[in-house]
Parts: structure tokens; sequence; C-alpha cells
């Protein structure tokens, strides 16, 4: 008797994007042009990639994983995108799309689910994100320092 299994080996595929924080653009939309771009194989989901984002913002941590891209490189297998919101004299914020641009498949009813495309999952500042999406595992890793030693 010969069984044969079907793996799924997929990556959390995401885009970072950096905008300029301008009056009348909203944080919720994709915003018209952006200045940067940044390509992300794996771990791209908000309880990953999200939080990296926002200890980088917050405490200067290093990222590591990204690839540099034009900024008209569009990609049909993402799962996130996310926008970096900055100017001078302005805080930071952070937008995460949920993309999922491309159909999936559903091996138990061997047919394509239709994609979903462009909801936007969290707006707001890095300290928020890591409220929403820090973990309970990685609390002590993400958790802010808001007691009087730093």
């Amino acid at each position: 008797m010969l069984i044969t299994k079907k793996y799924n080996f997929m990556s959390t595929r995401a885009q970072v994007r950096f905008a300029t924080r301008e009056d009348g653009v909203s944080f919720s939309e994709h915003p018209d042009k952006i200045h940067a771009q940044f390509y992300v194989h794996s771990d791209g989901y908000p309880e990953g990639l999200g939080l990296d984002i926002a200890m980088s913002v917050l405490k200067n941590d290093p990222i590591s994983g990204w690839e540099i891209e034009h900024v008209q490189t569009r990609h049909g297998d993402l799962e996130y995108i996310y926008y970096i919101w900055s100017d001078y004299d302005k805080e930071t914020w952070i937008s995460i799309f949920e993309d999922n641009s491309f159909p999936g498949y559903c091996e138990s009813c061997e047919q394509l689910i239709p994609s979903k495309l462009d909801k936007c999952i969290f707006v707001g500042k890095p300290e928020k994100l890591i409220t929403k999406y820090g973990s309970q595992e990685d609390e002590s890793y993400y958790k802010l320092n808001t007691n009087n030693d730093g």
C-alpha cells in the first residue's frame, strides 16, 4: 500500500513600505506614493514582523531579512502590506493590510478559495501594535518598560 502525503511549506510574505504623513491622507488606505519598499519572505504576520517593526521604531532594534525593492514592484503572493508613516516633528504610525491577493486552495474540497483583497487590519502607533499583537509568551520581550527604571 502506497501512501502519499501532501505538504504545504509556505512562508508568510510581506512588503514594508515607507510613506510620508500628509494632511488628508488616511492611514487606513494605500497612499499614492511611497519612498522605499522592502520585501520580507517569511514571518510577515503582525505577531512576528509587526512586533519587530514596532520595537525597531521604539527602541532602534535591528531587523534582518529585508530585501530592498523598487517602489513599483508588486507581488502576487503577499499576505501582508505594512506602511510606516513618518515625517519631521510627527510621531510614527503603522498600518497593516491583510493582502491575500492570490487565491488559495482547499485540499479537502479540492477547489480554489477566492482571494480577499486589501483589508486594513491595524492602524496605530507602535505601542498600540505591541498591545494588540504581543502574545503572553513573548511578553517579556515585547512588553514596554513603563516603570521608573526606563
